[in-house]
């Protein structure tokens, strides 16, 4: 069998649709828009299978119309949420074989209130989507703190090679922000210094690993003392649990330069 190939494609100002191929089949994740998929798929002599969204955001499914017109894939997403041109719908629990790979639907609500992921065992990944980032997480637009950390502790439970297939390149800012609230943290320097480098070249810094985001991202760290303390001093008695803590730092980050 031939190896599944996931190259991230840039879209917008700071999104990547990731394009999954084995052979001459291919499907994508979150295709916000459908231009770039399009010329791949034209470069590379593709024929897309399958569609997997993981929620309902515009830059997440503005192009599945376009691609369902011209390829006729499966789309698969979220069961709770409106997304267009859906033929299955998908929650937590579920699997489904794509590219001759299984891939476990997990329930990830907090950036919106039906998110899901992917996660695909054989390949040591997993698309998350919004809901955790490189070195942060997504705005909570529909759900709540309660949700977000239990999404996060979901993807945290995860083998630490798993490699973190997210929807943006927000990691230098999810950095700054990380040293704001852990700056002793030595592997969060290192990770800076190799993020910058990485943009430098004009390279993406994502994926992530599971096992590098438990060691730098502080909404993955709420229970550090070094993290709690850093909440207390934003809000007293954020330090008392770690669903506390994480209140703190996602309000924090909300209005972080």
């Amino acid at each position: 069998m031939q190896a599944l190939s996931i190259t991230p494609l840039p879209a917008f100002n700071d999104n990547y649709l990731w394009l999954l191929a084995r052979g001459t089949s291919a499907a994508v994740v979150d295709p916000g828009d459908a231009a770039p998929v399009m010329g791949a798929l034209d470069r590379h002599g593709l024929q897309l299978d399958a569609i997997l969204v993981t929620h309902h955001h515009s830059d997440h499914v503005g192009g599945v119309t376009a691609l369902k017109q011209r390829y006729r894939p499966t789309v698969y997403g979220p069961a709770s949420e409106r997304i267009p041109g859906r033929d299955r719908a998908l929650a937590g629990g579920n699997s489904i074989a794509v590219l001759e790979t299984r891939f476990e639907v997990i329930d990830v609500p907090g950036h919106t209130a039906g998110h899901i992921a992917y996660y695909a065992e054989s390949e040591s990944a997993v698309f998350c989507g919004d809901t955790m980032f490189a070195c942060g997480c997504g705005r909570l637009f529909e759900g709540t703190p309660a949700q977000m950390l239990a999404s996060l502790q979901a993807l945290a439970a995860l083998p630490a090679e798993t490699r973190a297939y997210c929807a943006h390149e927000y990691t230098l800012a999810n950095i700054r922000f990380a040293l704001a609230v852990e700056p002793g943290n030595v592997a969060l320097q290192a990770r800076a210094a190799a993020a910058e480098e990485t943009r430098r070249r004009g390279e993406p810094t994502v994926p992530s690993t599971i096992g590098l985001e438990l060691a730098t991202n502080p909404f993955m760290r709420c229970d550090v003392p070094a993290v709690r303390d850093a909440a207390a001093r934003r809000e007293k008695g954020a330090e008392t649990a770690a669903l506390r803590t994480f209140a703190t730092l996602r309000e924090w980050k909300n209005g972080f330069g």
